[in-house]
């Protein structure tokens, strides 16, 4: 049995096609496919494509797909899903999924942060294994009223550099950094112009920049219980070089999984299997 989570940004919408074993097989669920798209001005069409593209890479038909499950800002816009979810919700279970150690989530989207703080499962705090489900969020908060700190605010500023994101990474972690003392993104372009304008160096600026945007990002992080593992998700994790100085500033380790951006698909896939487990029991239940 298939089935699919969709994560439809504002910056890229992801997918991800998960094969579940039958009940009595206590096999955990598999990826078999997945695919990260521009969003572009459509978001349905974006959807639609990465939905299309990671049930090709699986070799499974859509109409084989059990259950859909959709998050991103642009859930609401994707008729063929059968649930739409939080991203908070969507992050923690995908995040659990894969550091089952994991108490802190920090995810960087494209116009806005999260920061979620986890249930820690019984075992890790000593106790025997069960009774909370993985990714069950104990609180949260957001960084959604600007750009600032967000992914869009590095975009702006990657663009005022003429760096792409990789390219200013690396000017980044060779550079000493500067002080950006704006974190509105109209002010700090300015702010940016006119460090250009007295030759500061692009790598000075561009490690200025992480280095602000990292201490936003604590700022927001240490309003909340800090437990367990660090796991850092989102387009902006795909940067060694942020997530370095995002662990330099919160004085931890941060943990990145192999695949960042795609995180918030799996979790609404592991979603969409947990609703395919629930109605397996409730069948045999029945019978």
């Amino acid at each position: 049995m298939y089935v699919a989570g969709i994560d439809v940004g504002s910056v890229a919408a992801k997918a991800v096609v998960l094969e579940v074993q039958p009940l009595q097989a206590q096999m955990p669920p598999r990826v078999v496919g997945r695919a990260v798209l521009p969003t572009g001005w459509n978001t349905a069409e974006a959807g639609e494509y990465a939905l299309e593209k990671a049930c090709t890479q699986a070799a499974v038909e859509r109409g084989a797909l059990q259950r859909v499950t959709a998050t991103g800002y642009g859930r609401i816009a994707l008729p063929f899903a059968d649930k739409a979810v939080t991203e908070i919700s969507c992050h923690a279970r995908g995040a659990a999924q894969l550091f089952p150690q994991a108490g802190l989530v920090l995810d960087i989207g494209g116009q806005d942060s999260k920061v979620i703080s986890l249930e820690m499962p019984r075992e890790a705090r000593g106790g025997k294994p069960g009774g909370t489900k993985p990714g069950a969020v104990r609180d949260f908060l957001m960084n959604d009223k600007c750009a600032a700190g967000t992914g869009r605010f590095l975009q702006v500023l990657s663009g005022i550099l003429n760096m792409p994101l990789d390219e200013l990474g690396r000017a980044a972690s060779t550079g000493n950094p500067v002080a950006i003392s704006s974190m509105c993104a109209v002010f700090a372009e300015t702010e940016i112009v006119g460090l250009l304008a007295r030759s500061t160096p692009p790598q000075d600026i561009a490690a200025g920049v992480f280095r602000a945007i990292a201490r936003r990002m604590c700022a927001l992080a240490r309003r909340i219980p800090m437990q367990g593992q660090c796991v850092f998700t989102g387009g902006l994790a795909t940067s060694p070089a942020f997530a370095a100085i995002l662990s330099d500033e919160l004085g931890l380790t941060v943990n990145v999984p192999d695949d960042p951006q795609t995180v918030g698909a799996l979790g609404a896939a592991l979603i969409a299997a947990d609703w395919l487990e629930r109605n397996s029991r409730t069948a045999v239940a029945s019978i």
